[in-house]
This record gives C-alpha cells, structure tokens and sequence, in this order.
C-alpha cells in the first residue's frame, strides 16, 4: 500500500513535471512556425496544460479502467468548481465583471449534458469523441474570433492568461527566440516524463483501488483528479492574490471545457471506454449543479466572498468523503 501510494506520487510529479517541459518546448516550437501569440495561447498553451489530465485519463483507459479515465475527467471539473474557486475566494474576494463568462459556463454546462447524453447512449465511443473534438475546435475558433475582434475575453482566453502569468516562459514570444534543437528536446523529454508519469499514475491508481476494496471510480473521482488539477489549483490561486477574479473564474471554466471536450475527445477517439454506471447515477449530476453554480456566479457579477468560498471548500469535502464512503 505504502508502495503503490509513494509510486502514485512520483506519477503525478513526472505528470505535471513533464506537462510544464512539454508546454515549453512546444510554444517554442510554434512561435518558430509564426503562429500568432494569441492562437498560441488558446491551442498550445490551453490545450498543452490539460496533458497531465489527458495522460492519466487516456493511460487508464487503455489499460481498461474506464473508472480512473472517467473519474479524473469528472472529479477533476468538480474539484476546479468547488475547491480551486473556493481557495480563490479565501485567498481574496472576487468580483467577476466580464459578462463573456456567463456564456463559457453555458458551453461548460451544455458539455456536462452531452457528456451525460453519451453516457446514456454509445458511452465515450470513438464517434463520441469525435463530435467532442469537433466542438473543442468550434469552441477555439469562437474563442480566437471573440480576441480577434476585440470582444470581452473568453474562458479559453483567461485559461492561457493565468498559465502565463505563474510561469513566463509560457508567454507566446513576438518572434522566434532560441534553438530550435532545445525546443525540440524539451518537448520530447516532456512527454517522455508524461509517459512515464501516466503509467505510474494509473497502475498504483488501480492497485490501491484494489487494496482498499473500492471501485477504481473512487480513485479516479478523489486523488486522481484532485492530484492532476493541481496546476489549475496554483494558476487560480495566483490570479485571485493578483485580485484578477475574471481571470481566476475563467481558468475554471476554461478547464471544465478542455476538460471534457478535450480530454473526453481525445481519449474517446482514441481508447473508447463505458461511462460507469455509478457516475450516471450521481457524480455526472452534481457536475451539472456545480456547471449551473458557477454558471450563476458568473452571470451574477456580484462578489464571491471568502465566507462564500469556505461553502464552496466545505461543499467539497462532503462530496469528497461521501464518495470514498465515509458515510
């Protein structure tokens, strides 16, 4: 037990290790091939942030636990609604003005529903996916559209934004900077690292789910999720000392849509997995409450105060232990 604990921890360290390495090197790469600083931030940067959860979704089903490779998805786009945005408001207050993230919580929600209605019909098949796919790029290009004309930001937008603003190196570079060689190894040691850290993850994952004679889902909804949000975790946190709570609000809302659309896709097309039973009964709809929670927050543009972030911390906890079976 000890063991497979100590190997789930360097499986998430190599994760977010190798997601930091393989973000790097790829921006790099795509300021060399000239692509516009703001398509950087919406592709590279948003959709190379998610590859920690990617990894540990994709890996776990391949290796048939549809459990874990559910779980860290759903799980994960909980604890971004209630803990990360909770700790953001304990950190300091915020007040959410952009009217624009009313909207991306309506697409985070309407993903929540469709990824119900798989569940119900063809389950995370590889035509699922797809169409999941599919409307992550309809999303980016609204979202790029939305920049381009100088609309209010999106949630995509305010996603790159907070990624930045903790670490600089992933800023999009005006012009080409650095040898194409360096980019080029970090990126591959990066997903070398993610490879590697996936495996760890999902293989102690299991087999702790088996010493402690609960479903994989358990795993996948607590540990697995909250272990691998962990960026998004600091990412909010840094933006709400920063008093930017727009910026905070949308890192979440953006992360619930890469989330699904992103990882759900990739992982559907990929290695196509059931949604378990246990997750359309319950875990998928308090993802929607919390989807029509945030939802709410932002349309309101009232203050998110740090009484109201320790309900949402609180919220969270008594989500978390009745999933473990604490009562």
């Amino acid at each position: 037990m000890l063991t497979d604990t100590l190997l789930l921890l360097l499986g998430l360290v190599l994760l977010i290790a190798g997601g930091d390495l393989l973000v790097r090197g790829a921006v790099r790469i795509a300021g060399r091939l000239r692509l516009s600083p703001m398509l950087i931030g919406l592709t590279v940067v948003g959709m190379g942030t998610s590859m920690p959860e990617l990894a540990a979704s994709l890996q776990a089903s391949l290796a048939g636990s549809s459990g874990i490779a559910l779980g860290n998805i759903v799980g994960s786009n909980i604890a971004n609604a209630l803990l990360i945005l909770g700790v953001a408001a304990l950190i300091a207050p915020i007040v959410v003005s952009t009217p624009s993230l009313w909207r991306d919580g309506g697409v985070g929600l309407f993903a929540a529903l469709a990824l119900i209605g798989a569940g119900a019909t063809l389950g995370l098949s590889r035509e699922v996916g797809i169409a999941f796919l599919f409307l992550m790029g309809g999303y980016i290009y609204y979202a790029y559209r939305q920049e381009h004309v100088g609309a209010p930001h999106s949630a995509a937008h305010d996603r790159a934004m907070a990624m930045e603003e903790v670490d600089r190196a992933l800023i999009p570079p005006e012009k080409p900077e650095g040898r194409l060689w360096v980019a080029l190894l970090l990126f591959v040691a990066g997903l070398s690292l993610i490879v590697g850290g996936g495996s760890f993850l999902v293989n102690a994952a299991i087999a702790i789910a088996e010493d402690l004679n609960v479903s994989d889902a358990v795993i996948g909804l607590t540990i697995v999720a909250v272990g691998t949000s962990v960026p998004e975790l600091v990412t909010s946190a840094v933006a709400a000392y920063r008093k930017q709570g727009d910026i905070a609000l949308g890192n979440v809302l953006g992360s619930n849509i890469y989330n699904i659309l992103f990882i759900g896709g990739l992982t559907g097309a990929i290695a196509p997995t059931e949604v378990p039973a246990s997750m359309m009964v319950f875990d998928l709809w308090v993802l929607v409450a919390v989807s029509i929670l945030v939802m709410v927050l932002a349309l309101s543009g009232r203050r998110l105060s740090r009484t109201e972030g320790i309900m949402l911390v609180a919220a969270y906890v008594v989500y978390a232990a009745h999933t473990a079976g604490l009562f």
